[in-house]
């Protein structure tokens, strides 16, 4: 029975924390701990894991860092990792979940709450298989203006909602060729657009020029992202005529105020 049972490699440098989470994970998975970012890669040559837990504060090589070196390994790529740790600046938040975390957890939390969220990981089920994100369902979202953030990389998404959520309703596709579907799937039309430039299928010249196609979308103020901020670039987006221009990595705050320059700005 135990051999189906999914595997986690736990990743922290303090025992008793390693030890303790440990403890409370066995009970639903195979956990195989390791207290530095070489430990867990020593590890990675036997075990393939369903899921590694990773904290970012460590001596040898910090999370981050560990992180980048498996996004790059083509063996280790595809594997989840959720942070966790007690870094709960919004900095940091949106560092990890831009190199490719899919979650993001701060210390301390309960055992449950970790099996949960490990749980939506693992056993997805009843969640919508489209790569658009829906925004939740409440009063209190269909009153904050609707961003709309297309990009092909699913990290950068989760970065935009969290940089965002508490002042706009974000809805985000990874797949920019549906566009149209995503529009009609949405509960509010979008109030500004977040576009990144360069995607393998389509470019971002190519979604801005379907975007200003749809007859309410002929004026929506269209943000650019880009991690080339060549000048070639700045201008293909002031050509195309573009509401503005943010470098990835991006600043949080100055996301924000970007956007709601646009959006708010005085008639």
């Amino acid at each position: 029975m135990t051999t189906n049972r999914r595997k986690i490699i736990l990743v922290d440098d303090i025992r008793f924390t390693l030890m303790r989470g440990r403890q409370k994970l066995t009970e639903y998975y195979e956990v195989f701990p390791a207290m530095s970012a070489a430990a867990m890669f020593k590890v990675l040559e036997n075990v393939k894991p369903d899921v590694i837990l990773l904290d970012i504060n460590m001596p040898d090589v910090d999370g981050f860092d560990a992180i980048k070196k498996l996004k790059a390994d083509p063996r280790f790529a595809d594997i989840p990792v959720i942070f966790l740790t007690s870094r709960s600046d919004e900095e940091s938040v949106v560092t990890g979940l831009g190199l490719g975390a899919i979650d993001y957890i701060v210390k301390p939390f309960s055992a449950s709450y970790l099996h949960e969220r490990i749980e939506s990981l693992l056993n997805p089920d009843g969640q919508p298989t489209s790569q658009t994100d829906d925004p939740p369902q409440t009063t209190e979202n269909v009153r904050k203006p609707c961003v709309l953030a297309i990009d092909d990389a699913p990290s950068v998404l989760r970065s935009i909602q969290y940089a965002l959520k508490h002042r706009f309703n974000v809805c985000t596709l990874s797949k920019p060729e549906e566009l149209e579907e995503c529009l009609q799937k949405i509960n509010a039309t979008p109030e500004l657009f977040l576009l990144d430039f360069n995607m393998p299928v389509l470019g971002g010249r190519e979604i801005f020029l379907k975007i200003r196609r749809i007859p309410e979308h002929k004026r929506t103020p269209i943000i650019f992202l880009t991690a080339e901020a060549t000048a070639s670039n700045v201008a293909s987006a002031i050509n195309l005529g573009a509401s503005d221009f943010v470098v990835k990595p991006f600043d949080p705050a100055e996301l924000r105020d970007k956007i709601a320059k646009h959006i708010f700005k005085e008639e």
